[in-house]
C-alpha cells in the first residue's frame, strides 16, 4: 500500500508518499480501506517537530479516517461496513495511508447520509466539541455558550451540538466567517476583530475556547458565578486554572479520546439532520503538501480533506 511518512521534521515539502506493508489487524481490530482522511492542524505542528506527541521521524501523521473495512477480527464489525472515526489518539495511528488498523472501538457505521468525505472530517472536531459541552461542560437547555472560533473546526461543530442541547449560542468569529457561522445556528457573532468580546458579552454559563492566546484568561470576565470555562488548547495550565478557581468558576482541559459513544451520538445528530462538518477543499492523496501548507495559514473555515 501507499503511506504518507517523513524522515525528518519541517515544511510541508518533507511529507513524501512511499510503499509500505499492509497492516494486520490484532483480535478486536479491523482493516479498514481508507477513502478519505480529515486533517487537522495538530498535524502541522507535529510534522514541524513543535513537540514529540508521535516521537521523532519516521511517523505517519493522522487520525481521522473513513473508509469500508476489509477485514474484521471482532464480532462488532463485518467486511463492506462503511465506518469511520479516530483511532488510538493521542498514540499514532497511522492514517496518512490507504489501510489502517484500528480498534472496532474507536470505530462507528458511517451515516448513510455523509460521503466518505464529510465523515473523514468529523471525528476529531465532534468528539473534542462533544466531551467539552456535554461530557465536561454538561450543556443543558437554556444555557448561554460561548464559542470561541466559531468559524473553525472544532468552533463550527460546537455550535451545532450546543444548539441541539437547546443552548443559547454566542461565537466569536472574523468578519469574514459571520454569515458562515450565523448559517450554523449561532443566535449571536461577536467579530472578533472590531468588537472586544468581553465588553460585548457577559453572564455566559460556558465559554468553549479553541483559540488559545489570551483568550481563556480574558473570558474569566465574561462567566456568570460558577461559570465554567472549557479550552481545548491551555489545558495544562496550572496558573489559569488557579485563577479560574480563586475567582469561583470552573476551569477544565479537554485533550479529546477515542470514545464510540459520542461517536455514535454524532451519528444520531447527523442523521437527524442536526448536524454537518463543513469541509472546505479536499485534495488528493498526492497533494498532501498542498493541504499542509494551508493547514500552516491557519484561519480555516471548517476542515480540509484527502482523498485516497
Amino acid at each position: 500500500m501507499r503511506v504518507i511518512t517523513q524522515h525528518r521534521a519541517g515544511g510541508p515539502a518533507v511529507l513524501t508518499i512511499e510503499d509500505a506493508p499492509e497492516p494486520r489487524p490484532l483480535p478486536t481490530e479491523v482493516l479498514v480501506r481508507v477513502k478519505a482522511i480529515g486533517l487537522n492542524p495538530l498535524e502541522a505542528r507535529l510534522r514541524a517537530g513543535e513537540f514529540p506527541l508521535i516521537g521523532r521521524p519516521p511517523f505517519i501523521l493522522g487520525w481521522d479516517i473513513s473508509g469500508v473495512v476489509e477485514q474484521a477480527r471482532t464480532w462488532r464489525l463485518r467486511p463492506g461496513d462503511e465506518v469511520f472515526g479516530m483511532s488510538l489518539f493521542p498514540r499514532a495511528a497511522n492514517a496518512y495511508a490507504e489501510f489502517v488498523a484500528a480498534p472496532a472501538l474507536h470505530l462507528a457505521r458511517k451515516p448513510a447520509s455523509l460521503s466518505h468525505v464529510e465523515a473523514s472530517a468529523l471525528p476529531v472536531v465532534g468528539l473534542t466539541a462533544w466531551q467539552g459541552l456535554v461530557d465536561l461542560g454538561g450543556v443543558a437547555g437554556g444555557d448561554r455558550v460561548l464559542v470561541h472560533g466559531g468559524g473553525g473546526g472544532v468552533g463550527h461543530v460546537a455550535i451545532q451540538i450546543a444548539k441541539s442541547l437547546g443552548a443559547h449560542v454566542i461565537a466569536t468569529a472574523g468578519g469574514s466567517k459571520r454569515e458562515f457561522v450565523e448559517g450554523l445556528g449561532a443566535d449571536e457573532v461577536i467579530d472578533y476583530t472590531a468588537v472586544d468580546f468581553a465588553e460585548a458579552v457577559g453572564d455566559i454559563d460556558l465559554v468553549l475556547d479553541t483559540l488559545g492566546g489570551d483568550t481563556a484568561e480574558r473570558s474569566l470576565e465574561v462567566l456568570r458565578p460558577g461559570g465554567h470555562l472549557v479550552t481545548a488548547v491551555a489545558e495544562d495550565d496550572p496558573e489559569l486554572a488557579a485563577r479560574f478557581e480563586a475567582a469561583g468558576l470552573r476551569f477544565s482541559g479537554i485533550a479529546v479520546d477515542p470514545d464510540p459513544v459520542a461517536l455514535r451520538r454524532l451519528a444520531e445528530l447527523v442523521d437527524r439532520g442536526e448536524l454537518r462538518v463543513h469541509v472546505r477543499q479536499t485534495f488528493p492523496f498526492e497533494r498532501v503538501a498542498d493541504a499542509h501548507r494551508l493547514l500552516d495559514a491557519g484561519h480555516l473555515q471548517g476542515k480540509l480533506v484527502l482523498t485516497v
